[in-house]
């Protein structure tokens, strides 16, 4: 393992002389990736100093022990020895796991869309409260959001809701989310008391950057049209919403948030990149899936994923078989608990799959 820690100290001096150089800073792509990378490693570095540190103090009190002419350093020498055999195997399951290749898409903001599925006005309104939850959950973790385009349903919720949302380690955090959530539950417009099962689907796109999908605008027609409210009614007369449709692969983006036609065009330009960029993801992951079986796949988006059951007060997800009766603080967007658990059993995969290094 000292090996492997010697060769990201290195890494980590190299990128420390880099980030500094004028040629560096001017390239803002190479700029931005290095300095991701100095923020991964610089955690792990942290960690081997540490480790070298209790290797020392192991050796040490073995050499004190040994000697054993002073009976009092001898004490105090087994006390450190077992603090330090204590530490060790902690230590190294975290520099474990932290030496795990990380996916470099996992530090990008996100693009989230949510669609109401089966279930009619129904399915409208539980998109609308995973769009709040999720709104909570982000503000719970000191992350942006803010909505890119949204077509209200006629009895409240969404049709269709499409929010960025941007921070630190967004993507890696959110990226299981993506897939189809499923409610199970008596509906507001439901009169004889019947539970019902809907559905939403959610998508996850890590967003793309210019230098990440080069647009050609000569293959994207432009439309402007007027801003449409719940049921589809017109709200204003000016049109400054605008649909983008890309002719090669027939991906349609629009935005029609905010009253300026100019940052409508922008952000729906942003959606439609960060849709381009998914789809060569999508190829990625499709790849990877091959050579993998992976439980927490994030790349098939048919697949449904959770249950929210409000009889009986439980939230279960499907794929690591985790079932919490905490449905009201969940949908309140506490999620954190889900999101842990996903992450520690893609990390325990990876972890497997690395098994061979150590």
């Amino acid at each position: 393992m000292l090996d492997r820690l010697q060769y990201v100290k290195q890494r980590f001096d190299e990128i420390s002389d880099l980030i500094i150089q004028p040629d560096v800073i001017s390239d803002q792509k190479r700029y931005k990736q290095l300095n991701q990378e100095y923020k991964g490693i610089k955690a792990l570095v942290e960690k081997r100093e540490e480790y070298i540190v209790i290797l020392a103090n192991i050796d040490e009190a073995n050499e004190i022990i040994a000697d054993g002419s002073d009976a009092e350093m001898v004490e105090m020498a087994k006390m450190q020895l077992d603090e330090a055999k204590e530490r060790l195997p902690e230590l190294e399951e975290e520099i474990k796991f932290m030496l795990i290749p990380k996916d470099p898409e996992d530090a990008k903001n996100v693009m989230v869309e949510i669609r109401a599925g089966t279930g009619g006005d129904e399915a409208s309104i539980f998109a609308g409260d995973l769009f709040r939850m999720y709104t909570k959950y982000c503000e719970s973790m000191g992350w942006r959001s803010s909505v890119v385009d949204m077509n209200e349903g006629t009895s409240g919720g969404f049709k269709e809701v499409i929010f960025e949302v941007t921070g630190e380690d967004v993507y890696g955090t959110l990226k299981f989310e993506a897939g189809v959530h499923r409610v199970q539950r008596v509906p507001q417009t439901e009169t004889q008391g019947r539970v019902h099962t809907s559905a939403a689907t959610v998508m996850v796109l890590p967003e793309a950057e210019e230098f990440d999908v080069q647009v050609d605008m000569n293959d994207v027609r432009v439309d402007f049209f007027c801003s449409s409210g719940p049921g589809g009614q017109s709200v204003n007369t000016t049109k400054s919403a605008v649909r983008l449709t890309h002719i090669p692969t027939g991906l349609v983006a629009q935005c029609q948030d905010e009253k300026s036609q100019h940052k409508n065009k922008d952000k729906a330009l942003m959606v439609l990149r960060s849709r381009l960029y998914e789809m060569e993801l999508a190829k990625k992951q499709e790849e990877d899936a091959k050579k993998r079986s992976s439980q927490v796949s994030s790349g098939d988006r048919s697949a449904k994923i959770r249950t929210y059951n409000y009889a009986q007060g439980r939230v279960t997800d499907h794929r690591i078989g985790l079932t919490l009766y905490d449905l009201g603080n969940i949908m309140n967007g506490d999620i954190h608990k889900i999101v842990s658990e996903l992450q520690l059993v893609n990390n325990m995969e990876k972890l497997k799959e690395a098994s061979e290094v150590y």
